[in-house]
């Protein structure tokens, strides 16, 4: 599974709205948008942020482990 659908099934799974997981990011909703899109990809920062926000690993995050 790439990286922007595991994002978008992660975030489903989590409850949250585009919106919420964009103003943690502190990006804008369309940045966010574009990950899940698979047109942009976030800074290694971001990811972390990202993992800790969802509570998930960044193995997990990015698809090399079951979450």
């Amino acid at each position: 599974m790439e990286f922007c659908q595991r994002l978008r099934e992660i975030r489903n799974a989590k409850e949250k709205k585009q919106r919420e997981v964009a103003e943690y990011l502190n990006v804008n909703i369309r940045t966010y948008q574009l990950y899940e899109e698979g047109k942009n990809e976030p800074s290694i920062q971001k990811l972390i942020a990202l993992a800790d926000y969802f509570q998930v690993t960044l193995d997990q995050l990015v698809g090399r482990a079951d979450w």
